[in-house]
């Protein structure tokens, strides 16, 4: 007990803290049990990430390496993938992407336009069937696409709206997503009526309760909206493909795939090197609109 009492002193006269060692060995115990929890995540974001980093790989690959070569790392190292296939289907690819970014632009403005105005009627005026009515909006979110297309593309074909943008956009002004709706009654149904009762004491009507009072408070659910509508929108490749056929008015998902020989698979690096192009809008709309997404997700979640 000496021995232990002088070294004690003797590490107080130090300055040294003193800390008992069942304390410094749970701490060493919960730090590698971060660094391990740490190496874990990291090593798993690697491996959801190797797809990308391979097709980034391969973008610099000639195309007759891409699929024989073994390895991450190119063994030749090549720009032609890009300097070719800019203008590999005769339009330079540019218009592919102005023609993405004008169906998804429209798109937003639709959904946000006609979606908006349903979930209001729906959630807020009283009227007769108004329950069957969101009801038959429910329904429509459980038929599978593909169970219009034809009915859907004979209308368009009548109209005379093939090789048009208006089957792709004119839908989106006319409430035709069931789910956007549903977002936005679930969403205005959280709000108080007591905003509208005090809205009609000072004269104002539907209209103008909607416009002033209701729209400003959904800023959640429109950003919401907004996100989904452009990814769905840039991403879509079997619409375009069925009411577009000129080259001019194909959109980026289309254009890619025209870009490989389903023979000799001769354009895979072109499409590559393409596919990372039109990644950048997609990049850049999470860049600048990051804090928006994770608050309006977050938000209409809650809600």
């Amino acid at each position: 007990m000496a021995i232990l009492d002088r070294d004690v002193q003797a590490t107080a006269a130090a300055g040294k803290p003193l800390e008992p060692a069942p304390r410094r060995r749970r701490a060493g115990t919960g730090r590698g049990r971060r660094i391990t929890r740490h190496a874990f995540l990291v090593l798993f974001a690697l491996l959801m990430l190797y797809p990308l980093i391979w097709m980034i790989v391969s973008s610099f690959k000639p195309s007759n390496l891409i699929l024989t070569q073994t390895g991450l790392f190119p063994s030749e190292v090549t720009l032609e993938n890009y300097t070719g296939g800019w203008d590999s289907l005769g339009t330079p690819f540019t218009t592919f992407l102005i023609n993405s970014g004008v169906v998804a632009v429209g798109s937003i403005v639709g959904n946000l336009f006609s979606c908006a105005l349903t979930a209001y009627a729906l959630a807020r005026l009283n009227f007769r069937a108004s329950k069957l009515y969101f009801g038959l909006t429910l329904l429509t979110m459980m038929l599978p696409f593909h169970v219009l297309v034809i009915p859907q593309y004979i209308l368009f074909a009548e109209m005379g709206w093939v090789n048009t943008y208006a089957p792709l956009l004119i839908p989106k002004f006319l409430a035709t997503d069931a789910v956007f709706i549903f977002l936005m009654v679930q969403f205005i149904r959280t709000l108080p009526r007591e905003l509208d009762h005090a809205a009609m004491l000072d004269g104002a009507g539907p209209f103008r309760i909607f416009w002033s009072i209701i729209l400003p408070l959904m800023q959640p659910a429109l950003i919401t909206t907004t996100i989904f509508t452009f990814i769905w929108t840039w991403n879509d490749y079997f619409g375009p493909l069925l009411y577009l056929t000129k080259t001019k008015l194909y959109t980026v998902p289309v254009a890619l795939k025209s870009l490989v020989d389903s023979e000799t698979q001769s354009g895979i690096g072109i499409m590559f090197a393409m596919s990372l192009v039109s990644l950048i809008p997609i990049l850049l709309f999470f860049l600048f609109a990051q804090k928006y997404i994770i608050k309006g997700i977050a938000t209409t979640g809650i809600k």
